[in-house]
């Protein structure tokens, strides 16, 4: 009930189209239960014998009769049609919503996610509500107003037989709350089975090229075939237990019919019963027992409903850890002046990432993070960021604490340019203009010649209007490194992140990334991790980093006369 109160509060921007079409239901179960009455009417003129004013009557209820049956058309559509409208505007509202919370969430929510279970969610689990508003909820409110309707009906006819119609819905009752009870839970496995499926799919949909390499396609097609049918045997449990229940709903309600059919028949042999009384009441016995069956048969898709419902209030739910303060303030003028000052970060998996950390870094210069892989340097630019939150201490950008501005604010002023560079699936032209879309054709073009990227571009057919592929596969990868920088150097932003930026590219394309970084410095704060020494050989500043813990710090000159650590990495690379 807790879950159908959510679901509930996210459906009531609809109020209108629900109404209406809740109104027409109720109105066709009116005519619904209408109808019978007019043919037991009819049918008891002609038993009692026709004769010109029985003719008469029996136009007129003729008349009536098509009346109902084309009011019952009307009603049909509407509360089909405006029931599936309101519903298929909320299912895109929460595909919507789900997204931008997980386009919200920091970036340790998605470390034990994947992106396919996610996406299940937001396309497939939240299709399930459509079922829900548009189907279940109406036909349960149709489906309890015409029992309870054929109900006082039965009464009035006879309340005898009328009791013992009533007779099998205890069990039906019971024997439905023991199916949702059991039911549930497989459609609950169903899903993240199904989510996972679509998280292997995902992962080896992107990861063709290796699967081709190491001739994995043999292994991989075995593993999406067990996580297929793990999929499927789940749901076919769940359908096994429907493929009990049902029928055993239809043998429940079948019992009932004998016994009231039986008991009818002794009514009529005492005369106690009259013959369109009879037909009447065999004619509301079909309507009666129609919305118990519809009843149990809606058990089985509710249970679905919420099992992906639960799913996707579990995204909507979930707790934003990084959030703007109530009093935040907008950063404004950001010069780019950097200070840690006793910085302690740790994953919630454990284990001391980084460990008192200080350091401050001038506006306009460049300062470069190297050291082993592992040790915190990248975790280090993300706290820039606040893409997760230091454990101790804080960090200042031009004095103010990062913690007390807004977070779009503080993200306007940093650009990345990340070793793993990941470009959307558009043109050259658009990804360098991605985080500045208002940008003149002039503008890009600057962007990528202060990026070294602009000859490059040239040189293809299409110029700017290169399709780059999905992930940029079209690209070398020097040239998305180089886009990602021309997108960086066009949104103009203080601070300039450069993780890795050369790690992968050949000597001449790191020459060329080199230039391109030498063309911002000065002008822009710069945070550079670098293996390559010779890509920060020129930085204000180097911060040899080991064991989460600043070791040595200086110019290159500097560090290389310490004969340190950083000098035993330069003498290994020379």
């Amino acid at each position: 009930m807790k879950l159908l109160w959510k679901l509930s509060r996210e459906a009531i921007r609809y109020r209108k189209l629900y109404i209406v079409a809740i109104l027409s239901t109720l109105m066709l179960t009116v005519v619904n239960l209408t109808a019978p009455k007019v043919l037991s009417a009819m049918t008891g003129i002609v038993s009692d014998g026709v004769d010109e004013a029985g003719m008469r009557r029996i136009v007129r209820l003729t008349v009536i009769l098509i009346l109902l049956y084309l009011l019952r058309i009307l009603f049909r559509f509407l509360s089909n049609y405006l029931a599936h409208k309101a519903a298929w505007y909320l299912v895109g509202d929460l595909r919507t919503r789900t997204y931008d919370k997980l386009e919200r969430m920091h970036i340790g929510y998605f470390h034990d996610k994947q992106t396919g279970d996610l996406m299940s969610r937001i396309v497939n689990d939240t299709r399930d509500f459509e079922l829900l508003y548009a189907h279940m909820i109406p036909e349960t409110i149709t489906n309890m107003v015409t029992f309870l309707g054929v109900l006082i009906v039965l009464l009035t006819i006879n309340w005898k037989p009328a009791l013992i119609t009533c007779a099998p819905i205890p069990l039906i009752f019971i024997s439905g709350i023991i199916f949702s009870k059991k039911v549930r839970p497989y459609f609950k496995i169903s899903q993240k089975k199904m989510g996972e499926l679509n998280g292997k799919l995902q992962d080896n949909l992107s990861g063709i090229h290796e699967i081709q390499s190491f001739g994995r396609e043999e292994y991989e097609t075995d593993q999406v075939n067990i996580s297929n049918f793990e999929h499927i045997k789940a749901m076919l449990r769940a359908l096994k237990l429907s493929a009990v229940f049902h029928p055993s709903v239809e043998f429940i309600s079948s019992l009932g019919t004998i016994l009231v059919v039986s008991f009818g028949g002794y009514l009529a042999w005492k005369e106690s019963f009259k013959v369109e009384d009879v037909v009447a009441f065999l004619l509301y016995l079909g309507l009666f027992y129609a919305p118990v069956t519809g009843l149990a048969n809606l058990l089985e898709s509710m249970q679905q409903s919420l099992a992906g419902a639960e799913r996707v209030m579990a995204v909507l739910d979930a707790p934003c850890e990084i959030t703007d303060k109530q009093d935040a303030e907008d950063m404004k003028d950001v010069k780019g002046d950097i200070v840690f000052e006793h910085v302690s970060f740790s994953y919630e998996t454990g284990g001391v990432v980084l460990d008192d950390v200080s350091f401050h870094c001038p506006p306009g210069k460049m300062l470069a993070l190297v050291g082993p892989t592992g040790v915190g340097k990248t975790t280090l630019t993300q706290l820039i960021s606040r893409f997760y939150e230091p454990s101790k201490g804080k960090i200042m950008i031009d004095g103010h604490d990062i913690s007390d501005v807004t977070i779009e604010s503080l993200r306007q002023n940093i650009s990345p340019v990340l070793q793993d560079t990941f470009l959307f699936n558009g043109t050259i032209s658009e990804n360098i203009a991605y985080a500045m879309p208002e940008a003149s054709e002039e503008e890009i073009k600057a962007a990528a010649k202060a990026a070294n990227i602009h000859n490059d571009i040239m040189a293809m057919p299409e110029g700017y209007d290169t399709l780059v592929g999905e992930r940029g596969l079209r690209l070398s990868g020097g040239q998305k490194q180089r886009v990602a920088i021309a997108r960086a150097i066009l949104r103009k932003s203080p601070i300039i992140i450069l993780d890795e930026a050369t790690a992968s590219v050949d000597v001449e394309t790191e020459q060329q990334i080199q230039q391109a970084i030498s063309g911002i410095s000065g002008s822009r704060t710069i945070i550079a991790i670098a293996h390559r020494l010779s890509t920060i050989r020129n930085a204000d500043k180097i911060l040899v980093i080991e064991n989460g813990r600043v070791a040595e710090s200086g110019t290159h000159e500097e560090l290389v006369e310490k004969g340190g650590i950083y000098a035993r990495m330069s003498r290994i690379q020379e």
